[in-house]
């Protein structure tokens, strides 16, 4: 008998795929590849040694698994990469860089099948647009 809730869970994946995704960049050293993430978000807390909560949100891209691949090898996410994002308005670049607070792990699989990669990143920098006439030698 087929397993019906792997076979939902494949259905789903696809179809996040095809209709929630943006097209990022991640890249570790001068590697990279493109690849269609869905955004989204987790909230970390965390209490520190005289009971106080502090509250973190990272953004986290969600991806398929067999689709990060560089350097010819399906890798797993690493503290350190970046995910490069092009803004709505297709021109600023907006850069992450992978990491969890405290001591977690910079990303878990999103489904019991490790088909879906959810990476947790820090915004860590924004490359505006170049506006035209400010080009330089302009």
């Amino acid at each position: 008998m087929a397993d019906l809730l792997a076979q939902g869970s494949a259905f789903l994946e696809d179809q996040r795929h095809k209709h929630m995704t943006r097209v990022v960049e991640y890249r570790r050293g001068n590697a990279e590849v493109e690849l269609s993430a869905t955004v989204g978000r987790t909230l970390f807390e965390q209490s520190d040694d005289r009971g106080l909560l502090s509250r973190v949100e990272s953004r986290d891209f969600l991806v398929r698994a067999v689709d990060l691949v560089l350097g010819g090898e399906v890798i797993t996410p690493r503290a350190g990469d970046q995910v490069r994002e092009t803004g709505d308005d297709d021109v600023t670049l907006f850069i992450y860089e992978v990491m969890a607070p405290g001591g977690e792990p910079p990303f878990r699989f999103s489904d019991p099948y490790r088909r879906t990669l959810r990476i947790h990143t820090k915004h860590t920098g924004t490359v505006p647009p170049v506006l035209p006439g400010t080009e330089s030698g302009a």
